[in-house]
């Protein structure tokens, strides 16, 4: 997956928008003003960091190489892949849209419906 692949993929979840609290060169994607990703698009390798459920989020860490604890983040809640091509590119779909969803299922009944969840 490149950055631009991974941009897209995040903008396109209903709600999604991309903002740079951490300056120009750093994406954080949120819904409803939640984050839910967060990359350094022209990284190299590109990394990304996603919201987990923190049993998952350990497993996924001992199986995978390229899965480390979210970088500057809560570490129980939260992984950072390497987009080195060691990882499917559908388990790195699944893994930001999970991020997402854990995100949107926390928001009020409302913002979800809203949302069309």
């Amino acid at each position: 997956m490149t950055g631009d692949e991974l941009r897209t993929l995040c903008l396109d979840l209903s709600g999604a928008e991309e903002t740079f609290p951490f300056g120009a060169g750093v994406s954080v994607f949120k819904v409803a003003g939640k984050m839910f990703a967060l990359s350094q698009l022209d990284g190299e390798p590109l990394r990304v960091s996603v919201k987990c459920d923190p049993e998952l989020a350990e497993q996924l860490r001992l199986s995978y190489s390229s899965i480390a604890p979210g970088y500057h983040l809560n570490k129980r809640h939260w992984n950072t892949l390497t987009l080195d091509g060691s990882l499917e590119d559908a388990m790195e779909r699944d893994l930001v849209e999970d991020s997402y969803a854990l995100v949107v299922d926390a928001l009020p009944r409302r913002t979800r419906e809203a949302l069309g969840r």
